[in-house]
């Protein structure tokens, strides 16, 4: 069995080299030219999308002809799992779906994260892990259902600008947010897989918090892997990591960075965190 993703998981090249995860092309549009997000480091990017200013980048999802060659260029197995962001978020995944309509030798099961970036993470990261210990196709799905209908992601920015210029929300809410100095905090919603603003701060300190509140009322006592994440705001993710761990039972923690794709509509200034419960993922940590 092999395992197919795409960009928005924020996987690690390393681990995605030490599982032999297949990672779709997802696409940033900038005036010179198309690039695929994952050729860029977060650094590199930042550079460029600040460069840009006031314009952003566009992205732009595989095709299906691009997943019928992926799926197709994929040897020594039989069957395939790919595990995508958010239908709520992105039409990736009706590529990929059409994509594996076009492929006849191979049996192509194709999952909805309803989620992204750490949280897309986790489930590609258990399917790989689990499909090295041979279990099936059926056990695996099950095991990401439960992790999907547990996990976390939430989030909070420095600026409402790059939301604002990528047309993700009113231009008029923007520039009212901009004038109060408010934190948004937004997290992927369960239910429909987009985003749902959880609260409003007025300092990215207090939003830290809020999310952590949020988190230790969702979890409660539960041992927990918490991935923190962040675009080029390494200061707030150390603080978001402090305060977690004071207030919630912590597993295992890592401070990662978000693919540049994810980042075009909220800039270098995001920062939160994927969380899900130990006991789900405990045979793949």
């Amino acid at each position: 069995m092999k395992i197919v993703t795409d960009c928005a998981a924020d996987l690690p090249a390393e681990e995605r080299e030490e599982l032999g995860i297949i990672e779709a092309p997802l696409y940033i549009q900038f005036p010179d030219g198309e690039v695929n997000s994952a050729d860029l480091t977060p650094d590199e990017f930042y550079d460029r999308l600040e460069a840009m200013r006031p314009e952003i980048p566009s992205t732009a999802q595989p095709s299906s002809g691009i997943f019928a060659d992926l799926y197709h260029k994929i040897t020594g197995a039989a069957q395939v799992l790919s595990i995508h962001v958010s239908s709520g978020l992105s039409g990736t995944i009706n590529s990929a779906r059409m994509g594996a309509e076009q492929i006849k030798e191979k049996v192509i099961s194709v999952v909805d994260s309803m989620t992204l970036s750490g949280g897309q993470r986790f489930q590609v990261l258990a399917a790989a892990k689990a499909a090295k210990k041979g279990w099936s196709v059926d056990s695996i799905l099950e095991r990401l259902d439960k992790i999907r209908q547990n996990t976390e992601v939430i989030y909070t920015l420095e600026t409402l600008e790059y939301l604002a210029r990528g047309g993700r929300i009113g231009r008029a809410q923007a520039l009212l947010g901009s004038m109060l100095k408010i934190k948004p905090i937004i997290h992927v919603d369960k239910i429909d897989g987009k985003y749902s603003t959880v609260g409003k701060t007025r300092t990215i300190p207090s939003a830290l918090e809020t999310i952590a509140d949020h988190l230790h009322e969702v979890y409660a006592d539960k041992a927990l892997w918490v991935s923190v994440m962040h675009g080029r705001f390494g200061d707030g993710a150390k603080s978001l990591a402090e305060i977690l761990g004071q207030k919630l039972n912590i597993a295992k923690m890592e401070i990662l960075r978000i693919s540049p794709v994810l980042g075009v509509h909220t800039g270098p200034g995001i920062v939160g965190a994927a969380v899900v419960p130990m006991e789900l993922m405990e045979e793949f940590a």
